[in-house]
């Protein structure tokens, strides 16, 4: 057994042992090193205190027993160095009490003399597994914290994020309009905001429009306004969306959806930088940045003939593509501790930690739903606590192995769509029966059968 191992050379299977008699540290190392562990071990407090640091990464093993200072101090004083290390304490049959209320004060566990070789490597094992989540925990902060900064986030460091946040910082303050081209959920509308927020437009409005959430006979008058009187419900002037965004930037999602008509009325508007109101005959200038986003492939559309072809090629010039979140795995386990920690700030409940088990399933899902399906997750992770199966969207209730009948994964999938929307709709059971479609004793029949409660998704 070594005395100290360099920190480069840390792992986090790493067993701290402090006894001050010579057998049992002999013997309990050797116990610990045949289980795949790295022992480093001390005669005593003073010299296991100065080993440690609050990355220190692995578990303390003492005996409570010790002259100088005994095992209980010693974890007070390492709870000072860092709360969130694993302390396992060997107790003699006589102290058993004090151990019980050591571990009230902080201990993860203890164990009573004589001991066998099975129960020390199961404490430990245990102990060990809860300290490498709290150490990646913390390192998936530290990475977050070194991506922060006012407004939006594009979080990731795999190598297409990368790219994109390098392409973006070349033209953000430029005055060229861009193309966002991702699937659904994958962030089109961060992208465009984080442009925004990154160019010297930053000062000025961003407006935001998806133009195919706006029925074709308003979107006219939702883009360039109306004067009043220039259609029967015009009672007022409106300003429009391209106005509105003058100095800064105008957000057009699912630019696909827009209307033959309605796409030669915007490439007249990137082209010439001016609009006329609905009713009005008079130019107003417009010093706009456009950046327009589209799930589908639109220079297939274009040749297909389904798109104008002139508009494709001008809103090209400078084409973003977000990948998908199966594209880039490595981001996972950042982004999915980003959104538990939003969830944990919204609904004042603590993170709870996410096994390896758990973090390989999120890791292999296909994530059709991409970003937006992993946030979804992360809140429902949250709100349900560390019983929520990732494989099957819910809690587990099914005894392992058993087949579920098509009743029971009907109803698993009633209340999982349940549970997302009341989460959505931050508790709004009005909201709830709109978005469902369901009518209000439905719903709350519904809501009554899963046991759902509103208050929890406020």
């Amino acid at each position: 057994m070594s005395a100290e191992i360099p920190a480069e050379e840390k792992s986090p299977h790493q067993i701290l042992l402090v006894d001050d008699e010579k057998h049992i540290r002999i013997a309990v190392g050797q116990t610990l090193e045949l289980a795949g562990y790295e022992v480093v071990a001390a005669d005593s407090a003073e010299k296991a205190l100065s080993l440690l640091d609050s990355d220190w990464p692995g578990v303390v093993v003492s005996d409570i027993n010790m002259p100088g200072i005994d095992g209980l101090e010693l974890m007070q004083r390492i709870i000072k160095i860092d709360a969130d290390l694993p302390v396992i304490l060997i107790t003699g049959h006589g102290d058993i009490s004090m151990a019980v209320s050591a571990m009230r004060d902080g201990a993860y566990d203890f164990i009573e003399k004589p001991f066998s070789s099975e129960l020390l490597n199961d404490v430990v094992r245990r102990a060990a597994e809860k300290r490498r989540l709290t150490l990646e925990n913390r390192s998936l902060r530290k990475a977050l914290e070194a991506q922060g900064g006012i407004g939006p986030r594009i979080i990731g460091n795999s190598q297409r994020i990368q790219q994109l946040r390098g392409m973006i910082q070349q033209i953000a303050d430029t005055p060229a309009d861009i193309l966002v081209q991702a699937e659904t959920g994958s962030g089109k509308d961060l992208v465009a905001r984080y442009i925004h927020e990154h160019s010297n437009r930053r000062d000025k409005n961003f407006v935001a429009i998806n133009c195919g959430a706006v029925p074709e006979h308003l979107i006219e008058s939702e883009l360039f306004g109306h004067e009043k009187g220039a259609f029967t419900d015009a009672k007022s002037r409106r300003i429009g969306k391209f106005e509105h965004a003058n100095g800064g930037t105008l957000f057009l999602d699912e630019i696909e959806s827009m209307s033959p008509s309605l796409q030669v009325k915007l490439l007249r508007v990137l082209e010439e930088r001016t609009i006329e109101r609905l009713g009005s005959n008079e130019l107003i200038a417009l010093d706009i940045r456009v950046v327009a986003a589209t799930k589908v492939n639109l220079r297939e559309l274009s040749e297909q003939g389904e798109y104008r072809e002139d508009l494709y090629y001008r809103l090209n010039v400078v084409s973003l593509e977000v990948p998908p979140l199966r594209e880039r795995r490595e981001d996972i386990p950042m982004l999915f501790q980003h959104f538990a920690l939003i969830a944990s700030a919204q609904y004042q409940k603590e993170v709870p930690q996410l096994s390896a088990e758990k973090l390989r399933a999120l890791v292999a899902h296909h994530w059709p739903g991409n970003v937006r399906e992993l946030r979804n997750i992360a809140e429902r992770y949250v709100l349900l606590g560390a019983n929520y199966d990732f494989s099957v969207g819910v809690q587990s209730e099914q005894s392992p192995g058993k087949c579920m009948t098509l009743p029971e994964q009907v109803e698993q999938f009633e209340k999982l769509v349940l549970e997302e929307e009341l989460s959505r709709n931050n508790g709004s059971l009005k909201l709830t029966q709109e978005t469902l479609g369901l009518p209000r004793k439905t719903l709350y029949d519904k809501m009554q059968k899963y046991e759902l409660d509103k208050k929890d998704y406020k």
